[in-house]
């Protein structure tokens, strides 16, 4: 083969190569990138995984799948589950049914209450984890998202009973009892 038989085979076979690029399956982004991407979309700062925020999200999905309920108390409130990540604001979403992130992180970015979360503000960090129940045909996610966090050795002392803020919808308490007044008859909600 002469130099320019040559040079012809390099340019089909460096062709063929970038075909196959092209028409090769992406790589799946993994759940942080793909919701690192919605956020950003929308006004939000990336997030990152966080090691703790993993074990909370796969305590609670584990928990759910055991009991093969899905609830966010599962294994207990949220506050106390997410306290050891010492965020300032945090937000839970779970799910099941769908074995891939892709289908679940769409789920939730149609729900207006999971949206929200996604979009939690200032948050920085992220844990997802699954697990299935035990006859292995429900698959239960759990994601923990969370932001606000104080730098170390800055700012005030840490309020060890103070509760992080949570995102995540709840029932509202109950009203407290109204304080004892000087009214002696009430009528219409007019104090006499």
């Amino acid at each position: 083969m002469g130099a320019r038989g040559t040079l012809i085979y390099r340019v089909v076979g460096g062709l063929i190569a970038g075909l196959l690029l092209v028409a090769a399956p992406a790589r799946a982004d993994s759940p942080a990138e793909l919701i690192s991407s919605f956020r950003l979309k929308h006004g939000e700062v990336r997030v990152v995984r966080d090691a703790t925020l993993d074990r909370i999200a796969m305590d609670q999905a584990k928990a759910m799948a055991a009991k093969d309920d899905l609830s966010h108390d599962a294994l207990g409130p949220f506050n106390r589950r997410v306290a050891p990540a010492g965020a300032g604001r945090a937000a839970e979403n779970i799910a099941y049914g769908y074995d891939n992130f892709e289908k679940t992180l769409g789920q939730w970015i149609d729900s207006s209450g999971h949206r929200k979360n996604l979009l939690l503000h200032n948050a920085s960090r992220v844990g997802i984890a699954s697990a299935r129940n035990a006859s292995g045909k429900r698959t239960y996610w759990a994601m923990v998202i969370a932001g606000d966090y104080e730098p170390k050795g800055k700012g005030k002392k840490k309020d060890k009973d103070k509760e992080p803020v949570v995102a995540v919808k709840r029932e509202a308490a109950p009203a407290s009892k109204p304080k004892s007044s000087s009214c002696h008859i009430k009528l219409l909600s007019l104090c006499i």
